[in-house]
């Protein structure tokens, strides 16, 4: 494995186990909805043991056929405003926490390359949504890296994201100062 691929899993490993220490023992549960991102977001998630306590699953909806038939999401949306966009990426946040049964979710539209684009969507334009049922925030990728590296990229700026997501809307709990008693091997 090359420096710069170990650098971003070992990146990846580091926020799952943030995501861990939010979620492990909260009786909260997680799910993904990926489309560009094909299950990375997923895969980052359980590198960790006792992810199976709060990850339910994922959809990888690559087709529009399966984000309308899985996810909801409307026909007419992806006919106006195409998979990429805002909205279906909202929308995927939406169908998720609905089809997996779950308190959050994450999700990835994009354009991640090399061929796909067009002048008004640009390889490498991607939308990632997390939030619950009541709050979903979003975020745009614009930068074109080539794939691998957009795929990356979103993978951990989808991580990040939905950190900060936990960091601002998690139920406050009484803690007494006692960290969780994550286990080290699943």
């Amino acid at each position: 494995m090359n420096k710069k691929k170990y650098k971003r899993e070992f990146e990846k490993k580091i926020l799952s186990r943030e995501i861990q220490q939010f979620l492990y023992g909260s009786g909260l549960t997680v799910g993904s909805a990926e489309s560009c991102t094909g299950g990375r977001i997923a895969e980052s998630i359980i590198a960790v043991p006792g992810a199976s306590t709060y990850f339910k699953g994922g959809v990888i909806s690559y087709t529009n056929e399966v984000k309308e038939n899985l996810l909801g999401v409307d026909h007419s949306l992806l006919e106006e405003k195409t998979a990429v966009c805002e909205d279906v990426a909202k929308e995927m946040v939406k169908g998720a926490i609905k089809a997996l049964n779950v308190d959050f979710a994450i999700a990835s539209t994009g354009t991640a390359g090399p061929g796909g684009g067009t002048a008004a969507i640009p390889v490498g334009t991607i939308w990632l949504a997390c939030g619950n049922a009541d709050n979903i925030v979003t975020m745009k990728l614009t930068e074109d890296y080539g794939r691998d590296i957009n795929l990356a990229i979103a993978t951990s700026k989808a991580l990040q994201m939905f950190i900060g997501f936990l960091k601002d809307n998690m139920p406050k709990t009484e803690d007494n100062g006692v960290a969780p008693k994550i286990p080290v091997t699943e």
